[in-house]
Protein backbone atom coordinates (compact mmCIF):
# COMPACT_ATOMS: atom_id res chain seq x y z
CA UNK A 1 0.00 0.00 0.00
CA UNK A 2 2.16 2.73 -1.09
CA UNK A 3 -0.27 5.29 -0.68
CA UNK A 4 -0.28 5.99 2.98
CA UNK A 5 -3.99 4.24 3.80
CA UNK A 6 -2.32 2.47 6.34
CA UNK A 7 -5.39 2.23 8.88
CA UNK A 8 -6.43 -0.61 6.40
CA UNK A 9 -3.76 -3.05 6.95
CA UNK A 10 -3.93 -6.50 8.01
CA UNK A 11 -8.22 -6.65 7.58
CA UNK A 12 -8.65 -9.22 4.90
CA UNK A 13 -10.97 -6.90 2.15
CA UNK A 14 -10.63 -3.18 1.52
CA UNK A 15 -14.49 -3.24 2.08
CA UNK A 16 -14.21 -5.11 5.33
CA UNK A 17 -11.25 -2.95 6.25
CA UNK A 18 -13.84 0.40 6.04
CA UNK A 19 -16.92 -1.34 7.89
CA UNK A 20 -14.74 -2.20 10.84
CA UNK A 21 -12.84 1.18 10.57
CA UNK A 22 -14.57 3.49 13.15
CA UNK A 23 -13.58 1.00 15.68
CA UNK A 24 -10.13 -0.70 14.76
CA UNK A 25 -8.71 3.29 13.97
CA UNK A 26 -10.40 4.65 17.04
CA UNK A 27 -7.42 2.58 18.66
CA UNK A 28 -5.40 2.67 16.01
CA UNK A 29 -4.86 3.06 12.14
CA UNK A 30 -5.53 -1.00 11.98
CA UNK A 31 -4.31 -4.26 12.48
CA UNK A 32 -1.09 -3.79 14.34
CA UNK A 33 -0.43 -7.61 13.86
CA UNK A 34 0.96 -7.86 10.13
CA UNK A 35 2.56 -11.20 10.53
CA UNK A 36 3.08 -14.59 12.51
CA UNK A 37 2.53 -14.91 15.93
CA UNK A 38 6.12 -13.89 16.64
CA UNK A 39 5.38 -10.38 14.80
CA UNK A 40 6.33 -7.32 17.32
CA UNK A 41 7.16 -9.51 20.37
CA UNK A 42 10.35 -11.53 21.36
CA UNK A 43 10.74 -14.53 19.37
CA UNK A 44 10.35 -17.12 22.22
CA UNK A 45 12.06 -20.45 22.54
CA UNK A 46 12.03 -23.53 24.71
CA UNK A 47 14.78 -22.94 26.48
CA UNK A 48 14.64 -20.50 28.91
CA UNK A 49 17.97 -20.85 30.02
CA UNK A 50 19.16 -18.53 26.02
CA UNK A 51 15.86 -16.71 24.77
CA UNK A 52 16.59 -15.18 21.72
CA UNK A 53 14.98 -11.98 20.73
CA UNK A 54 14.06 -10.09 17.37
CA UNK A 55 14.53 -6.95 16.12
CA UNK A 56 11.09 -6.05 16.08
CA UNK A 57 8.56 -8.30 18.11
CA UNK A 58 -23.43 7.13 6.36
CA UNK A 59 -24.06 10.77 4.58
CA UNK A 60 -21.71 11.85 2.20
CA UNK A 61 -20.09 15.22 4.29
CA UNK A 62 -16.92 15.27 2.28
CA UNK A 63 -17.78 18.90 1.32
CA UNK A 64 -14.91 21.82 1.85
CA UNK A 65 -14.95 23.90 4.44
CA UNK A 66 -13.47 26.96 5.68
CA UNK A 67 -10.09 26.53 8.34
CA UNK A 68 -9.96 27.48 11.35
CA UNK A 69 -7.67 30.61 11.93
CA UNK A 70 -4.56 30.08 11.09
CA UNK A 71 -1.79 29.20 14.04
CA UNK A 72 0.29 32.43 14.36
CA UNK A 73 3.88 31.55 13.28
CA UNK A 74 6.79 31.86 15.15
CA UNK A 75 9.13 34.24 15.15
CA UNK A 76 11.86 34.56 12.25
CA UNK A 77 15.34 33.92 13.57
CA UNK A 78 18.58 33.21 11.83
CA UNK A 79 20.51 30.58 11.29
CA UNK A 80 20.88 26.85 10.83
CA UNK A 81 17.60 25.24 11.49
CA UNK A 82 17.40 23.56 14.57
CA UNK A 83 14.27 21.28 13.55
CA UNK A 84 12.88 20.27 10.34
CA UNK A 85 9.13 18.81 10.51
CA UNK A 86 7.26 17.31 7.94
CA UNK A 87 3.67 15.48 8.02
CA UNK A 88 0.58 14.44 6.46
CA UNK A 89 -1.09 11.59 4.21
CA UNK A 90 -0.34 10.88 0.77
CA UNK A 91 -3.68 12.17 -0.41
CA UNK A 92 -6.56 14.11 1.86
CA UNK A 93 -8.58 11.49 2.45
CA UNK A 94 -4.97 10.00 4.30
CA UNK A 95 -4.06 13.90 6.12
CA UNK A 96 -6.14 13.04 9.34
CA UNK A 97 -6.03 16.11 11.58
CA UNK A 98 -4.47 14.68 14.00
CA UNK A 99 -1.20 14.79 12.13
CA UNK A 100 -1.58 18.70 11.77
CA UNK A 101 -2.40 18.89 15.29
CA UNK A 102 0.67 17.09 15.68
CA UNK A 103 2.89 19.23 13.92
CA UNK A 104 1.09 22.68 15.37
CA UNK A 105 2.26 20.90 18.42
CA UNK A 106 5.89 20.20 17.41
CA UNK A 107 6.46 23.70 16.38
CA UNK A 108 5.05 25.21 19.73
CA UNK A 109 7.22 22.78 21.82
CA UNK A 110 10.62 23.07 19.83
CA UNK A 111 13.24 25.91 19.57
CA UNK A 112 13.64 27.51 16.60
CA UNK A 113 14.40 28.32 13.52
CA UNK A 114 12.63 25.10 12.42
CA UNK A 115 10.80 24.77 8.98
CA UNK A 116 7.55 22.80 8.28
CA UNK A 117 6.02 20.63 5.35
CA UNK A 118 2.60 19.61 5.32
CA UNK A 119 0.67 17.64 3.37
CA UNK A 120 -0.45 19.50 -0.05
CA UNK A 121 0.72 22.49 1.25
CA UNK A 122 -1.05 26.60 2.05
CA UNK A 123 -4.42 26.81 -0.05
CA UNK A 124 -5.15 22.93 -0.41
CA UNK A 125 -8.17 21.51 1.16
CA UNK A 126 -5.68 18.95 3.04
CA UNK A 127 -7.27 17.78 5.94
CA UNK A 128 -9.80 15.11 7.22
CA UNK A 129 -11.95 15.87 10.04
CA UNK A 130 -14.94 13.97 11.23
CA UNK A 131 -17.99 15.89 11.20
CA UNK A 132 -21.60 15.84 13.07
CA UNK A 133 -24.13 17.04 11.17
CA UNK A 134 -24.53 13.58 9.20
CA UNK A 135 -28.19 13.65 8.51
CA UNK A 136 -30.51 11.42 10.28
CA UNK A 137 -31.51 9.38 7.48
CA UNK A 138 -29.29 8.91 4.87
CA UNK A 139 -30.05 9.38 1.00
CA UNK A 140 -30.90 6.15 -0.82
CA UNK A 141 -27.62 7.00 -3.01
CA UNK A 142 -25.44 6.87 0.48
CA UNK A 143 -27.04 3.59 1.32
CA UNK A 144 -25.99 2.22 -1.62
CA UNK A 145 -22.70 3.60 -1.36
CA UNK A 146 -22.50 1.99 1.87
CA UNK A 147 -22.85 -1.70 0.43
CA UNK A 148 -21.09 -1.36 -2.61
CA UNK A 149 -18.12 1.27 -2.33
CA UNK A 150 -17.98 1.75 1.71
CA UNK A 151 -14.80 4.49 2.38
CA UNK A 152 -14.40 6.50 5.81
CA UNK A 153 -14.39 9.61 4.59
CA UNK A 154 -18.09 10.25 3.94
CA UNK A 155 -18.28 10.72 7.61
CA UNK A 156 -15.67 13.82 7.44
CA UNK A 157 -15.25 17.03 5.80
CA UNK A 158 -12.11 18.57 4.09
CA UNK A 159 -10.92 22.12 4.99
CA UNK A 160 -7.65 24.51 4.40
CA UNK A 161 -4.71 23.92 6.86
CA UNK A 162 -3.95 25.66 9.39
CA UNK A 163 -0.59 26.10 8.83
CA UNK A 164 0.76 27.63 5.88
CA UNK A 165 3.38 25.51 5.06
CA UNK A 166 4.82 24.12 1.59
CA UNK A 167 4.11 20.72 0.27
CA UNK A 168 5.47 17.83 2.14
CA UNK A 169 6.00 15.89 -1.16
CA UNK A 170 9.53 13.64 -1.73
CA UNK A 171 11.32 16.67 -3.60
CA UNK A 172 10.28 19.29 -1.37
CA UNK A 173 11.47 16.95 1.97
CA UNK A 174 14.92 15.93 0.32
CA UNK A 175 15.83 19.33 -0.82
CA UNK A 176 15.09 20.86 2.70
CA UNK A 177 16.94 17.58 4.37
CA UNK A 178 20.22 18.26 2.18
CA UNK A 179 19.77 22.05 2.86
CA UNK A 180 19.49 21.42 6.52
CA UNK A 181 22.07 18.70 6.49
CA UNK A 182 24.35 20.97 4.90
CA UNK A 183 24.91 24.14 7.35
CA UNK A 184 25.50 24.08 10.68
CA UNK A 185 27.43 21.60 13.12
CA UNK A 186 24.72 21.47 15.74
CA UNK A 187 22.32 18.71 15.94
CA UNK A 188 19.09 18.70 13.83
CA UNK A 189 16.05 17.44 14.90
CA UNK A 190 13.94 15.40 12.59
CA UNK A 191 10.47 15.01 13.19
CA UNK A 192 7.82 13.22 10.99
CA UNK A 193 4.09 12.46 11.66
CA UNK A 194 2.93 10.56 8.73
CA UNK A 195 1.54 7.38 7.73
CA UNK A 196 4.53 4.43 7.18
CA UNK A 197 4.58 1.64 4.90
CA UNK A 198 6.37 -1.61 5.17
CA UNK A 199 9.24 -2.61 2.12
CA UNK A 200 10.90 -5.72 1.64
CA UNK A 201 13.47 -5.31 4.16
CA UNK A 202 13.19 -2.93 7.44
CA UNK A 203 15.74 -0.49 5.74
CA UNK A 204 13.39 0.03 2.91
CA UNK A 205 10.15 0.57 5.37
CA UNK A 206 8.95 4.80 4.32
CA UNK A 207 6.92 7.24 5.45
CA UNK A 208 4.14 8.57 2.38
CA UNK A 209 4.70 11.73 1.05
CA UNK A 210 2.09 13.74 -0.57
CA UNK A 211 1.85 12.56 -3.95
CA UNK A 212 2.36 8.83 -2.99
CA UNK A 213 6.20 8.97 -3.14
CA UNK A 214 7.58 7.91 0.22
CA UNK A 215 11.09 8.59 2.12
CA UNK A 216 12.54 5.42 2.83
CA UNK A 217 15.31 4.70 6.24
CA UNK A 218 17.75 4.08 3.73
CA UNK A 219 17.29 7.14 1.42
CA UNK A 220 17.56 8.73 4.18
CA UNK A 221 20.82 7.23 5.67
CA UNK A 222 22.35 8.19 1.99
CA UNK A 223 21.55 11.24 2.60
CA UNK A 224 22.87 11.68 5.79
CA UNK A 225 26.33 10.07 4.94
CA UNK A 226 26.59 12.49 2.37
CA UNK A 227 26.03 15.15 4.93
CA UNK A 228 26.44 14.03 8.28
CA UNK A 229 25.69 17.07 10.09
CA UNK A 230 24.74 15.40 14.08
CA UNK A 231 20.85 14.24 13.48
CA UNK A 232 18.04 13.30 15.91
CA UNK A 233 15.34 11.69 14.18
CA UNK A 234 11.68 10.98 15.86
CA UNK A 235 9.75 9.25 13.12
CA UNK A 236 6.05 8.49 14.22
CA UNK A 237 4.97 6.31 11.59
CA UNK A 238 3.42 2.95 11.18
CA UNK A 239 6.33 0.63 10.79
CA UNK A 240 8.57 3.60 11.93
CA UNK A 241 11.24 1.00 13.43
CA UNK A 242 12.49 0.20 10.10
CA UNK A 243 14.10 3.83 10.14
CA UNK A 244 15.94 2.49 13.52
CA UNK A 245 18.50 0.61 10.85
CA UNK A 246 20.04 3.98 11.16
CA UNK A 247 21.77 2.41 14.07
CA UNK A 248 23.90 1.21 10.90
CA UNK A 249 26.38 2.21 8.00
CA UNK A 250 23.96 2.75 4.81
CA UNK A 251 20.92 1.27 7.31
CA UNK A 252 22.23 -2.44 6.71
CA UNK A 253 23.38 -4.24 9.59
CA UNK A 254 25.85 -6.71 7.45
CA UNK A 255 27.97 -3.27 7.44
CA UNK A 256 28.68 -2.30 10.71
CA UNK A 257 27.58 1.22 13.02
CA UNK A 258 27.31 4.04 11.53
CA UNK A 259 30.12 5.89 11.66
CA UNK A 260 27.80 9.23 10.81
CA UNK A 261 26.67 10.91 14.26
CA UNK A 262 22.86 9.96 14.31
CA UNK A 263 19.90 8.09 16.32
CA UNK A 264 16.22 7.84 16.30
CA UNK A 265 13.04 6.93 18.43
CA UNK A 266 10.36 5.79 16.68
CA UNK A 267 6.47 5.15 17.71
CA UNK A 268 6.30 1.60 16.75
CA UNK A 269 8.32 -1.35 15.68
CA UNK A 270 9.29 -2.28 12.31
CA UNK A 271 6.64 -5.10 11.44
CA UNK A 272 4.12 -3.21 13.54
CA UNK A 273 1.58 -0.39 13.06
CA UNK A 274 1.24 2.20 15.57
CA UNK A 275 -1.94 4.74 16.34
CA UNK A 276 -2.19 8.25 16.06
CA UNK A 277 -3.88 8.72 12.65
CA UNK A 278 -7.11 10.27 13.46
CA UNK A 279 -9.33 12.24 11.75
CA UNK A 280 -11.34 13.30 15.26
CA UNK A 281 -10.01 16.60 16.22
CA UNK A 282 -10.59 16.34 20.10
CA UNK A 283 -7.50 15.74 21.70
CA UNK A 284 -9.14 14.47 24.86
CA UNK A 285 -10.14 11.09 22.70
CA UNK A 286 -6.45 10.81 21.14
CA UNK A 287 -4.00 8.77 22.55
CA UNK A 288 -1.05 8.34 20.20
CA UNK A 289 3.01 8.63 20.61
CA UNK A 290 3.30 11.99 19.04
CA UNK A 291 0.81 13.62 21.93
CA UNK A 292 2.49 11.82 24.37
CA UNK A 293 5.84 12.28 23.56
CA UNK A 294 5.52 16.48 22.45
CA UNK A 295 3.38 17.19 25.79
CA UNK A 296 6.55 14.89 27.62
CA UNK A 297 9.33 17.61 26.01
CA UNK A 298 7.25 20.07 27.74
CA UNK A 299 7.03 18.61 31.04
CA UNK A 300 3.17 18.27 30.36
CA UNK A 301 0.71 15.58 30.35
CA UNK A 302 -1.37 14.36 27.36
CA UNK A 303 -4.31 17.06 28.20
CA UNK A 304 -1.40 19.52 28.62
CA UNK A 305 -1.34 20.03 32.40
CA UNK A 306 1.86 20.06 34.03
CA UNK A 307 3.67 16.94 34.39
CA UNK A 308 5.97 15.83 37.37
CA UNK A 309 8.56 13.24 37.17
CA UNK A 310 9.14 13.10 33.88
CA UNK A 311 12.88 14.63 34.17
CA UNK A 312 14.54 10.96 35.17
CA UNK A 313 18.32 12.03 35.66
CA UNK A 314 17.10 14.77 37.52
CA UNK A 315 19.04 17.15 35.37
CA UNK A 316 16.67 20.01 35.19
CA UNK A 317 16.05 19.14 31.35
CA UNK A 318 13.85 16.87 29.58
CA UNK A 319 15.75 14.67 27.05
CA UNK A 320 14.02 12.90 23.74
CA UNK A 321 14.30 9.44 25.27
CA UNK A 322 12.72 10.82 28.45
CA UNK A 323 9.50 12.04 26.92
CA UNK A 324 10.12 8.19 25.02
CA UNK A 325 9.61 6.75 27.92
CA UNK A 326 6.88 8.53 29.12
CA UNK A 327 5.42 7.70 25.87
CA UNK A 328 5.68 4.37 26.86
CA UNK A 329 4.41 4.23 30.15
CA UNK A 330 1.31 6.65 29.36
CA UNK A 331 -0.24 5.68 25.94
CA UNK A 332 -2.93 3.10 26.12
CA UNK A 333 -2.78 1.99 22.30
CA UNK A 334 -0.91 -0.23 19.99
CA UNK A 335 1.95 1.72 20.13
CA UNK A 336 5.64 -0.26 20.86
CA UNK A 337 8.24 2.24 20.96
CA UNK A 338 11.74 1.54 19.82
CA UNK A 339 15.04 3.33 19.29
CA UNK A 340 18.26 3.24 17.42
CA UNK A 341 20.04 1.94 20.60
CA UNK A 342 17.25 -0.85 21.29
CA UNK A 343 18.02 -2.00 17.28
CA UNK A 344 21.67 -2.08 17.78
CA UNK A 345 21.60 -3.65 21.16
CA UNK A 346 19.47 -6.55 20.13
CA UNK A 347 21.86 -6.78 17.12
CA UNK A 348 24.69 -7.28 19.17
CA UNK A 349 23.40 -9.38 22.06
CA UNK A 350 20.63 -11.21 20.07
CA UNK A 351 19.77 -13.66 23.00
CA UNK A 352 18.39 -12.89 26.82
CA UNK A 353 21.01 -15.00 29.14
CA UNK A 354 19.24 -16.83 31.70
CA UNK A 355 21.36 -14.89 34.65
CA UNK A 356 22.43 -11.59 33.26
CA UNK A 357 25.03 -9.64 35.37
CA UNK A 358 23.95 -6.56 37.53
CA UNK A 359 23.96 -3.38 35.62
CA UNK A 360 26.02 -1.26 37.65
CA UNK A 361 28.38 0.96 35.45
CA UNK A 362 27.19 3.44 32.82
CA UNK A 363 24.75 2.61 31.04
CA UNK A 364 22.13 2.82 34.01
CA UNK A 365 19.35 3.27 31.74
CA UNK A 366 16.88 5.14 33.67
CA UNK A 367 14.58 5.50 31.30
CA UNK A 368 13.85 1.98 30.84
CA UNK A 369 14.08 0.92 34.46
CA UNK A 370 11.32 4.01 34.77
CA UNK A 371 9.28 1.87 32.11
CA UNK A 372 9.93 -1.54 33.75
CA UNK A 373 8.79 0.25 37.19
CA UNK A 374 5.90 2.20 36.29
CA UNK A 375 4.14 -0.71 34.23
CA UNK A 376 4.91 -3.92 36.20
CA UNK A 377 2.93 -1.73 39.20
CA UNK A 378 0.61 -1.20 36.82
CA UNK A 379 0.14 -4.74 35.43
CA UNK A 380 1.24 -6.51 38.66
CA UNK A 381 3.66 -8.44 36.77
CA UNK A 382 7.04 -8.62 39.03
CA UNK A 383 9.73 -10.72 36.29
CA UNK A 384 10.63 -11.11 32.99
CA UNK A 385 9.67 -14.63 33.38
CA UNK A 386 6.08 -14.15 34.48
CA UNK A 387 5.66 -11.10 31.88
CA UNK A 388 7.03 -13.16 29.19
CA UNK A 389 4.49 -16.02 30.31
CA UNK A 390 1.42 -13.36 29.91
CA UNK A 391 2.43 -11.96 26.66
CA UNK A 392 2.85 -15.54 25.14
CA UNK A 393 -1.14 -15.99 26.94
CA UNK A 394 -2.25 -12.74 25.30
CA UNK A 395 -0.51 -13.52 21.89
CA UNK A 396 -2.24 -17.39 21.70
CA UNK A 397 -5.59 -14.77 22.50
CA UNK A 398 -4.75 -12.65 19.25
CA UNK A 399 -3.82 -15.23 17.30
CA UNK A 400 -7.90 -17.01 18.22
CA UNK A 401 -9.26 -13.96 17.72
CA UNK A 402 -7.34 -13.27 14.31
CA UNK A 403 -9.46 -16.14 13.22
CA UNK A 404 -12.51 -15.20 14.85
CA UNK A 405 -12.32 -12.29 13.26
CA UNK A 406 -11.25 -13.83 9.79
CA UNK A 407 -14.09 -16.11 9.87
CA UNK A 408 -15.95 -12.78 10.82
CA UNK A 409 -15.34 -11.06 7.50
CA UNK A 410 -15.44 -14.57 5.62
CA UNK A 411 -19.54 -14.55 6.71
CA UNK A 412 -19.68 -10.79 5.90
CA UNK A 413 -18.33 -10.99 2.27
CA UNK A 414 -20.43 -14.08 2.18
CA UNK A 415 -23.59 -11.92 2.70
CA UNK A 416 -22.58 -9.11 0.85
CA UNK A 417 -22.10 -11.36 -2.25
CA UNK A 418 -25.51 -12.45 -1.87
CA UNK A 419 -26.72 -9.17 -1.21
CA UNK A 420 -25.25 -7.75 -4.50
CA UNK A 421 -26.38 -10.93 -7.05
CA UNK A 422 -29.93 -10.12 -5.52
CA UNK A 423 -29.54 -6.27 -6.68
CA UNK A 424 -27.86 -6.14 -9.49
CA UNK A 425 -29.70 -9.10 -11.17
CA UNK A 426 -32.60 -6.35 -10.67
CA UNK A 427 -30.90 -3.04 -10.91
CA UNK A 428 -27.21 -4.13 -12.71
CA UNK A 429 -25.59 -0.34 -12.24
CA UNK A 430 -26.51 0.07 -8.54
CA UNK A 431 -22.76 -0.61 -8.11
CA UNK A 432 -21.18 1.52 -10.34
CA UNK A 433 -22.48 5.47 -9.30
CA UNK A 434 -20.10 6.48 -12.30
CA UNK A 435 -22.31 4.74 -15.02
CA UNK A 436 -24.13 6.51 -17.31
CA UNK A 437 -27.24 5.24 -16.62
CA UNK A 438 -26.93 4.97 -12.97
CA UNK A 439 -29.11 8.27 -12.33
CA UNK A 440 -31.61 7.30 -14.42
CA UNK A 441 -31.97 3.99 -12.67
CA UNK A 442 -32.27 6.16 -9.43
CA UNK A 443 -35.24 8.29 -11.05
CA UNK A 444 -36.83 5.71 -12.58
CA UNK A 445 -36.70 2.41 -9.90
CA UNK A 446 -36.02 5.11 -6.47
CA UNK A 447 -38.72 3.59 -4.66
CA UNK A 448 -38.46 0.47 -5.56
CA UNK A 449 -34.93 -0.37 -4.44
CA UNK A 450 -35.42 1.51 -1.03
CA UNK A 451 -38.13 -1.16 -0.55
CA UNK A 452 -35.92 -3.46 -1.29
CA UNK A 453 -33.19 -2.16 1.22
CA UNK A 454 -36.01 -1.87 4.00
CA UNK A 455 -37.44 -5.74 2.76
CA UNK A 456 -35.22 -8.49 1.69
CA UNK A 457 -33.95 -11.08 3.83
CA UNK A 458 -30.52 -10.49 2.24
CA UNK A 459 -30.49 -7.22 3.51
CA UNK A 460 -31.35 -8.26 6.91
CA UNK A 461 -28.91 -11.04 6.59
CA UNK A 462 -25.75 -8.98 5.62
CA UNK A 463 -26.45 -6.17 8.28
CA UNK A 464 -26.70 -9.07 10.89
CA UNK A 465 -22.93 -10.09 9.30
CA UNK A 466 -22.18 -6.52 9.44
CA UNK A 467 -22.78 -5.91 13.10
CA UNK A 468 -20.71 -9.45 13.91
CA UNK A 469 -17.67 -8.14 12.17
CA UNK A 470 -17.76 -5.20 14.32
CA UNK A 471 -18.27 -6.42 17.84
CA UNK A 472 -15.03 -9.47 16.92
CA UNK A 473 -13.18 -6.20 15.95
CA UNK A 474 -13.68 -4.01 18.99
CA UNK A 475 -12.59 -7.58 21.05
CA UNK A 476 -9.52 -7.98 19.30
CA UNK A 477 -9.01 -3.83 19.31
CA UNK A 478 -8.89 -4.17 22.76
CA UNK A 479 -6.80 -7.28 23.26
CA UNK A 480 -4.28 -6.06 21.47
CA UNK A 481 -3.86 -2.26 23.20
CA UNK A 482 -3.56 -4.76 26.29
CA UNK A 483 -1.21 -7.25 24.42
CA UNK A 484 1.01 -4.28 23.37
CA UNK A 485 1.18 -3.13 26.44
CA UNK A 486 2.70 -5.87 28.14
CA UNK A 487 5.04 -6.10 25.51
CA UNK A 488 6.37 -2.75 26.00
CA UNK A 489 7.18 -4.36 29.63
CA UNK A 490 8.69 -7.17 28.33
CA UNK A 491 10.73 -5.12 25.79
CA UNK A 492 12.14 -3.17 28.67
CA UNK A 493 12.63 -5.76 31.19
CA UNK A 494 14.65 -7.85 28.52
CA UNK A 495 16.93 -4.50 27.34
CA UNK A 496 18.52 -4.17 30.55
CA UNK A 497 19.24 -7.65 31.11
CA UNK A 498 20.45 -7.04 27.23
CA UNK A 499 22.44 -4.22 28.32
CA UNK A 500 24.17 -5.51 31.37
CA UNK A 501 25.42 -8.33 28.50
CA UNK A 502 26.90 -6.09 26.70
CA UNK A 503 28.86 -4.28 29.40
CA UNK A 504 29.87 -6.93 31.29
CA UNK A 505 31.55 -7.92 27.37
CA UNK A 506 32.54 -4.44 26.76
CA UNK A 507 34.36 -3.66 23.31
CA UNK A 508 33.48 -1.30 20.68
CA UNK A 509 29.81 -2.64 20.41
CA UNK A 510 29.55 -1.65 23.75
CA UNK A 511 30.93 2.32 23.04
CA UNK A 512 28.56 2.17 20.15
CA UNK A 513 25.46 1.37 21.86
CA UNK A 514 26.77 3.97 24.72
CA UNK A 515 27.15 6.88 22.05
CA UNK A 516 23.79 5.60 20.46
CA UNK A 517 22.28 6.57 24.01
CA UNK A 518 24.02 9.89 24.15
CA UNK A 519 22.69 10.70 21.37
CA UNK A 520 18.64 9.57 22.13
CA UNK A 521 19.20 12.09 25.70
CA UNK A 522 19.66 14.78 23.26
CA UNK A 523 17.83 18.09 24.80
CA UNK A 524 16.05 20.31 22.25
CA UNK A 525 16.14 23.76 22.26
CA UNK A 526 13.11 25.19 23.90
CA UNK A 527 11.46 28.17 22.41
Amino acid sequence: MGTGWDCYAGVVSVRAACLVLPLVCAIACGDARTGTSAAGGPVLGTDMDSVPVSDSVSESVTRAVPAPAAAAAPVASTGPLQYLAFGGGSLPGSTEVSLEQNLLLAREVLGGPGELLFAGGAGSLSVRELTDDRPRQPSLRVRLGEIFQPRPGRDSRYRRSTLEVPAATLEAVEASLERALSEGGDPLLLYVAAHGERGDAPADNYVALWGGRGLSARALAALHERAPRPLRAVVTSCFSGGFAELAFRAADPSKGPAAAPRCGLFAGLSDRETSGCDPDPDRRRQQGYSLHFLQALAARDRQGEPLAGADLDGDGAISLLEAHARARIASRSIDVPTTTSERFLRHAVPRVPARAPRLELPPVLPEERAVVDALADALELRTLAETRRRWEGLDRDLAALDRELAAAERASDAAYQSLAAALLSRWPVLDDAYHPAFERTLADAGPRIEEALSTWPEVRAFSQAERRLRVVDARYSGALVEESTVLRLLRARETLALAATLQARGGPDLAHFERLLACERYVPPRP
